[in-house]
């Protein structure tokens, strides 16, 4: 409770990550308060520092009485010094989730937020640089679903913000040599977690300390396995979170907590580097959809699934939910790979095969990531929705076709990243195209589709 902590912000998490993938304008002028005025200026002071709890126990600062049916004897029960605590490192991570989703809203859809999307964009870098200052706690750790502060970065980058980009290039920088000079560089509040690979992974990769990296991998492919079971596969080990956001609380192996989506993020990157390993792919992939297992047919997401025999059922409160939904948005979509036994297969997707040309129909939540193994092509793009798509391995031609996202607002343009982990590059054409936030901008109509070609040389 209280807005913060991961128990805290679970739901808010998930719902404003949400409309990164299905904006929903309603929803949106509601996460758009809650971010002006609840998040700034009251869980985030001015000095960008983020409270470990809005709630408190304190009988003497408050003007009526608490409840006599709670137990406020317990550890739990924060008084208003505690609360205000500035000193938890992971709950700069829900904060800056907030902020950068809502500057993805507000570049697609300017009409819809009361800000410039700028100002979402620099919250969520100041709050970042803030975790990083001494009088916070962990920030030496990876944190749980930090790969936003990576979306962060490059965000940066794309919008010309060289200053802040570099600020925060160097203050990652900084902990990835830390962890790269470590034999066990995944610590944690607890003796032992499966939570600071995510961030240990994304940093040493991306400063090019390849030995943490193949290291993290195998950490992670320690505890996450593949198997035939829609509630083991890609489920990361999580055993105590009940205790600490659950309705039933008991400690157990959960099924899909948080870590599920979470760790899928290193398996799916380490997959999209090295294309021929499909064991990477499927139980990267199998994690990736672990936070939408958690959703019951109602649309309630509870924090994880009990395990016990005498329970099997999910939990009754949605606690820390969101934190794995933040690897189902970052790096979900749809993955072919070309497997030794199975031949070219698409995870998310319904593929048809006509002579050399593959014809894939997305299939998966998010619909704005695909990513072709026999080409070593990752296509993403930032609104509307990738309806199919087409590739031709002998010619290494590619055309993506975009519409809007059904029921959502109307986005006027957008834009399409390409990345590649081979040694080809890719160009893209379309009518009225324009180079741009290191991509390509293309009009999306209203009612029509738009169809895009990609060429790699």
């Amino acid at each position: 409770a209280g807005l913060s902590d991961e128990g805290g912000t679970g739901a808010y998490v998930a719902a404003v990550l949400k409309q990164v993938v299905q904006p929903n304008a309603e929803e949106i002028a509601k996460l758009d308060e809650f971010v002006q005025t609840t998040i700034w200026g009251r869980l985030q002071g001015e000095d960008y520092g983020v409270r470990k709890s809005l709630f408190f126990y304190e009988p003497s600062e408050v003007d009526y009485p608490y409840s006599k049916d709670t137990d406020w004897t317990s550890w739990t029960s924060w008084d208003k010094k505690a609360a205000s605590s500035i000193d938890r490192a992971y709950d700069y991570v829900h904060v800056t989730v907030a902020y950068w989703s809502m500057y993805r809203v507000a570049r697609a859809y300017p009409g819809l937020v009361s800000k410039p999307w700028t100002w979402y964009l620099s919250q969520a870098q100041k709050t970042i640089i803030r975790m990083t200052q001494k009088d916070v706690s962990y920030n030496d750790v990876g944190l749980m679903g930090e790969t936003v502060f990576g979306e962060v970065l490059t965000d940066l980058k794309r919008e010309g913000n060289d200053t802040a980009a570099d600020a925060l290039e160097s203050a990652m920088k900084k902990r990835a040599e830390l962890w790269h000079s470590q034999e066990i560089p995944y610590g944690s509040e607890m003796a032992w977690d499966s939570t600071g690979q995510e961030g240990v992974y994304y940093w040493t990769r991306h400063f090019g300390f390849d030995d943490s990296v193949q290291k993290t991998i195998d950490s992670v492919l320690g505890y996450v396995p593949n198997v035939p079971h829609w509630g083991w596969n890609g489920n990361a080990r999580r055993y105590w979170d009940f205790i600490y956001g659950g309705k039933l609380q008991r400690i157990e192996r959960q099924i899909h907590h948080y870590g599920s989506g979470l760790n899928s993020q290193v398996l799916l990157s380490a997959f999209r580097d090295n294309p021929s390993d499909s064991y990477l792919l499927r139980a990267g992939y199998a994690g990736s959809y672990a936070p939408l297992a958690n959703i019951n047919q109602d649309g309630f997401p509870s924090a994880a699934f009990h395990s016990y025999p005498d329970t099997l059922k999910w939990d009754g409160i949605t606690g820390d939910y969101g934190g794995g939904f933040v690897g189902t948005v970052l790096n979900s979509g749809t993955y072919v790979a070309e497997d030794e036994e199975l031949g070219i297969v698409a995870f998310g997707g319904t593929l048809f095969k006509e002579g050399d040309k593959y014809t894939v129909q997305p299939r998966d939540a998010v619909r704005k990531r695909i990513f072709i193994g026999p080409l070593k092509l990752l296509v993403t793009i930032d609104v509307g929705s990738i309806q199919e798509f087409t590739f031709d391995t002998a010619q290494n031609a590619v055309q993506v076709t975009l519409v809007q996202v059904k029921g959502a607002p109307q986005a006027a343009k957008a834009t399409i990243w390409v990345e590649s982990t081979g040694a080809k590059k890719w160009t893209v054409k379309a009518k009225g195209a324009t180079e741009g936030r290191g991509g390509w901008t293309v009009s999306l109509p209203a009612s029509e589709p738009v169809t895009l070609a990609l060429t790699g040389v």
